[in-house]
């Protein structure tokens, strides 16, 4: 049995997926909204005493970055030290000379733990912080044009978004609403009028986003009160949503 040495803190949270059951949660692992980039990997193995200077070890990993999605892009499977990606393209052929078409085939990656990560998992323990407040939050993010709850959404069809206390308000006040945010913190905002706006739910296009992964954000001033909030609120899912 392998020793613990590292603990995910994890909130207990309603499982919308199950509606009707009252007692049903799910783990959300607290994150901190900490996500870490190659200057981080960096940072780190300059700390342990690497004598290669910083921006050379940057300028490594991201030319091994580079070299791995051109690899992806040349039909090859990747294997590191972290994970597995596999090239995949999802959608039905009907017929045996049927050819590939853009709005059914969408070209991604099966992406999977490597055997050293899955052994690095298992020194991993769980801590429960308890069931997570009742404030303003995303549960679950559904593809109307798939029905995919995994993160995948599709650029030009809706998506609907599950919570509590969502609802963007006042309506047209500048810097609200609802943006998808890329690695690189560039914000694209959803201009297209939102089809339903409610506190737990609210139905919106998906803009023509790049393929890729993206940070769902809500920024509302809602309130149950009569009044609306002074300052906004800033809501995000725990789960990235990906572009194929």
């Amino acid at each position: 049995m392998s020793t613990i040495n590292f603990f995910w803190k994890v909130w207990l949270r309603l499982n919308l997926l199950t509606k009707d059951v009252d007692n049903d949660y799910i783990a959300e692992v607290s994150t901190s909204n900490n996500t870490r980039r190659n200057e981080d990997i960096v940072q780190r193995i300059v700390d342990l005493g690497s004598e290669i200077k910083y921006d050379t070890l940057l300028s490594i990993l991201n030319q091994r970055d580079r070299i791995v999605r051109e690899m992806l892009q040349q039909g090859s499977s990747v294997l590191t030290g972290t994970c597995q990606y596999t090239p995949r393209i999802t959608g039905t052929w009907l017929g045996s000379s049927a050819k590939f078409d853009p709005e059914v085939h969408k070209i991604t990656l099966d992406i999977v733990p490597s055997a050293e990560m899955r052994e690095a998992l298992t020194q991993v323990g769980v801590e429960v912080l308890g069931v997570k407040d009742s404030g303003a939050f995303i549960g679950l993010v559904t593809d109307t044009a798939t029905g995919a709850t995994d993160g995948s959404i599709t650029p030009g069809d809706d998506i609907r978004i599950e919570g509590d206390k969502l609802k963007i308000a006042p309506e047209g006040e500048a810097g609200l609403g609802i943006f998808f945010v890329d690695d690189a913190g560039t914000s694209t905002p959803i201009t297209h009028r939102l089809t339903q706006n409610d506190p737990k739910t609210i139905i919106a296009r998906v803009p023509a986003l790049q393929a890729g992964k993206y940070t769902l954000r809500v920024v509302t001033k809602f309130s149950t009160s009569s009044t609306t909030l002074k300052e906004i609120r800033q809501i995000e899912y725990g789960k990235q949503l990906v572009v194929s």
